[in-house]
């Protein structure tokens, strides 16, 4: 599975505002909810919310993959954030987190869920991936990079 599957340049986001994790997770959902057409971004990013109370999301190297399920959903939805500043979500590793992979999955596909959270895991432990990400400047170029087979 190729991440560009799961997202779309217009779910890019390149400047990320904010630097702890409601902020950022509140201007993330906003965004996608806007981009992909979901009626409720409150809604989403109370699901998100809700998951980063029960341990933050950060896997460490400065990444974090904020992640929920939701009704009335038919196939996962994924947003890429890039941030120029350091965020604190409160990562294992102690490290600020400049790059996000937010997961938005149906209630009724779990299997597929952990298959994007799989997906995501394996392509961010090639760290020249991570870095190339956190130095591409436009929401397309960072699409053409997850759409190409780094694993």
């Amino acid at each position: 599975m190729e991440l560009g599957d799961l997202t779309k340049p217009e779910h890019v986001f390149v400047d990320l505002t904010g630097t702890d994790r409601p902020t950022v997770l509140r201007g993330m959902a906003d965004r996608l909810a806007a981009s992909a057409g979901f009626e409720d971004s409150d809604a989403l990013y109370q699901s998100l919310w809700e998951r980063e109370e029960l341990g933050s999301t950060a896997i460490g190297s400065g990444v974090a993959v904020p992640h929920c399920k939701m009704k009335n959903l038919d196939e996962v939805v994924m947003a890429v954030g890039v941030s120029r500043r350091d965020i604190d979500f409160a990562s294992e590793d102690g490290e600020p987190v400049r790059l996000l992979f937010l997961v938005v999955s149906p209630e009724s596909k779990p299997a597929d869920h952990l298959r994007s959270l799989a997906a995501i895991s394996k392509w961010v432990k090639n760290e020249s991936n991570v870095g190339q990400l956190l130095e591409s400047r436009d929401a397309d170029e960072i699409y053409r990079l997850l759409s190409s087979t780094g694993d």
